[in-house]
């Protein structure tokens, strides 16, 4: 599997960490069975892209910007779905990761 492949990969188990984590709140503790099950599928999904993706790319990157995608990206959809708050620390907090998700996704 070639570079850009993989890092494809990794940003869909990114995305997919992310609707996991929105399932997970509609699962309402794993009360809903709809939901759950819609949870574990997306948890298994993701799992097995950020697996694929480490055959090409560094350990330590990957599982760095997979962890980046999905907290900057879950709190941006809590801020827009359910109405989290915003604040300058938020915000600032959320660029942070997305710098250094940007600087690793650099790095030699």
């Amino acid at each position: 599997m070639k570079a850009s492949m993989a890092w494809g990969l990794l940003l869909a188990a990114g995305v997919l960490d992310v609707l996991w984590a929105l399932s997970m709140k509609q699962a309402e503790g794993y009360t809903r069975p709809g939901w759950t099950l819609v949870s574990v599928a997306l948890l298994a999904s993701f799992v097995w892209l950020l697996g694929r993706s480490l055959t090409v790319l560094p350990v330590g990157t990957a599982y760095a910007v997979w962890t980046g995608i999905g907290a900057a990206g879950t709190a941006i959809a809590g801020i827009w779905l359910f109405g989290e708050s915003l604040s300058l620390a938020r915000v600032a907090g959320i660029g942070l990761i997305v710098a250094g998700v940007g600087v690793l996704k650099l790095a030699p």
